[in-house]
């Protein structure tokens, strides 16, 4: 898990989008701000846009920092702040993430879990033999503890992951694949040697 930039909104957000769910609310008298009455009933306009979203943040999800090709049909969006708990945010593009769906359905309609808009960098350092994530030691303990709780509650350390990470490094060590390629497709695998001096 790395910062990333909040993106654009498309222009064919706010009508696809924005304005349909906010009208829909309306229309069921369902205050934007307080918790729907059954979240379930929410219509899915967002997936209106989730192409666009898959786009705008190049396919990498947010969560687990790796590239899915759109066709494999592992994308979702995640409400970072959960529908369940605010109406209105279901159908707003800055609280939507790309997410493979795993790391969706881990997370849920929790909320004690890091924003990767709002992460400082180097949150997260990374043990290249095990792939292991692991919290940057030098954070403040509060800090230490929710970026802990992260990993725990999306599975970012489940052996998949680590093993991902582990075969991505390796890859690159084998000269199967370019530091360029890595960036593309791993990026927190290469923020990672960046870091700790690995590259050229």
């Amino acid at each position: 898990m790395i910062p990333v930039a909040l993106q654009p909104e498309p222009a064919i957000f706010d009508e696809r989008v924005r304005k349909r769910g906010q009208y829909w609310l309306r229309e069921q008298g369902w205050p934007l701000e307080a918790p729907p009455v059954d979240a379930s009933q929410l219509p899915a306009y967002w997936r209106e846009t989730q192409k666009e979203l898959w786009t705008a943040y190049g396919g990498i999800c947010a969560y687990l920092c790796i590239y899915f090709e759109w066709p494999l049909g592992a994308q979702s969006t995640d409400h970072f702040v959960a529908k369940s708990s605010h109406a209105g945010q279901a159908y707003e593009w800055n609280n939507f993430r790309l997410s493979c769906l795993g790391a969706n359905r881990n997370k849920n309609r929790f909320d004690d879990v890091l924003d990767p808009f709002e992460i400082a960098a180097e949150t997260f350092t990374l043990n290249f033999d095990s792939g292991e994530i692991r919290v940057n030691s030098s954070l403040p303990e509060d800090v230490r503890l929710t970026a802990d709780l992260t990993i725990r509650r999306l599975k970012l350390d489940a052996p998949e992951c680590n093993r991902m990470r582990a075969e991505h490094y390796e890859f690159y060590v084998q000269g199967d694949v370019s530091a360029n390629y890595l960036q593309r497709k791993s990026p927190f695998v290469w923020q990672e040697m960046v870091r700790q001096g690995l590259l050229p």
